[in-house]
């Protein structure tokens, strides 16, 4: 074979390989073949943000669902056409192992919660979506991911705001040089906690308090803004121990981030304030989003060319959502991994572990 033959031949096989996944999708589509996705955990995300979204979905559909809650069950199976078949309670949830209409089971558990119930639907041969913080700990994350590993299914975590089109624009300006090098980021997130009672400000279920709720959107903006991971963290606690709601849990953390690149990233974590917002800046202009990460309303200012203006970001099929359900699904269909797999879960746990020993112990602590 002449070296021309050779270089044809190897740019015709190079072309197949990147439309194999398209093709797959393609066939998938016209098919009418959609995965099936049992919800496991019927609270408000779930039911009221999550199961509608189905309905915009290409390649997901909803066919199972698990909760405690025999209620719960009989409403949303009726309301969503869900057989009693595909109805499990916590306790019969390792049946779904028989069961050929779920692919991928989507944990949306109390935090502590997420290590078993990934390991059981693994262990059933089940796709795991995993609701953010993927644990309590390190090495509960650890165990998640080698559970999927040793199962052969893939484990992805809810980072919904990875789909979403304004966050997907910062990334795009922040990465792409249009601020010039990223200098600094501001992140501000929280809101206002008041019930006592709730999961989340129980630390055997939440495994922390603001944190691990609410400032996980402020360090995974200042990770996927820089496409770095940093090197270094301070922080400082404040929380108010005569509140009963933060009788086990932290009400306020600051944080600062120091990345290889020289970037730094301020960081706020609160359940004593609302806000949802971040700036990126670099020595040629600065994006901002207010707000940046919830569930809608986003809105987008920026700095490009000397002048503050709004800016609308290129426009998506689908909903954040919508996108990171379908996200999953695509991938199995067609063997490629996730954006945010379980490991971009396990680093935002590693640096929350720092971020809680900088505030205790009062140091800079390296990563």
């Amino acid at each position: 074979m002449d070296k021309r033959t050779f270089l044809q031949g190897g740019l015709a096989v190079g072309a197949l390989a990147m439309t194999a996944p398209a093709a797959a999708l393609a066939q998938a589509k016209a098919e009418g073949r959609k995965l099936g996705y049992a919800m496991l955990g019927l609270g408000y995300y779930a039911t009221q943000i999550i199961m509608p979204r189905f309905a915009e979905c290409e390649h997901s559909r909803l066919t199972a669902l698990v909760s405690g809650t025999p209620e719960k069950l009989a409403k949303y199976g009726a309301q969503y056409g869900v057989p009693e078949r595909s109805r499990y309670s916590y306790e019969t949830f390792d049946r779904i192992i028989d069961d050929p209409a779920v692919d991928i089971v989507y944990v949306v558990t109390p935090n502590s919660l997420h290590r078993t119930f990934t390991e059981r639907a693994a262990r059933a041969g089940k796709h795991v979506m995993c609701e953010k913080p993927m644990a309590t700990s390190v090495a509960d994350g650890e165990a998640m991911i080698a559970a999927c590993k040793a199962a052969g299914r893939k484990l992805m975590i809810g980072y919904r705001s990875r789909f979403e089109p304004h966050n997907l624009d910062a990334i795009a300006l922040a990465r792409g040089g249009a601020l010039g090098p990223v200098a600094t980021i501001v992140a501000d997130h929280g809101w206002t906690a008041s019930d006592p009672n709730m999961w989340r400000v129980k630390k055997a279920l939440s495994g922390g308090g603001s944190l691990m709720d609410i400032g996980i959107y402020s360090l995974n903006a200042a990770r996927y803004l820089t496409g770095e991971e940093p090197i270094a963290v301070n922080a400082m606690e404040s929380t108010d121990r005569r509140n009963p709601v933060f009788a086990e849990v932290e009400d306020t953390i600051n944080f600062q981030l120091l990345f290889p690149s020289g970037a730094t990233a301020n960081c706020v974590s609160t359940y004593s304030a609302n806000c949802n917002r971040y700036r990126v800046s670099g020595p040629k202009g600065w994006v901002e989003i207010d707000p940046a990460t919830s569930y809608g309303g986003q809105a987008m200012r920026a700095n490009l060319d000397g002048q503050a203006k709004a800016r609308t970001p290129p426009a998506v099929k689908k909903s954040q959502f919508a996108g990171q359900l379908d996200h999953l699904s695509e991938c199995i269909l067609t063997g490629r991994d996730p954006i945010v797999p379980g490991e971009e879960g396990l680093k935002d746990l590693r640096i929350i572990e720092a971020i809680y020993k900088a505030a205790r112990e009062g140091r800079t602590v390296k990563l």
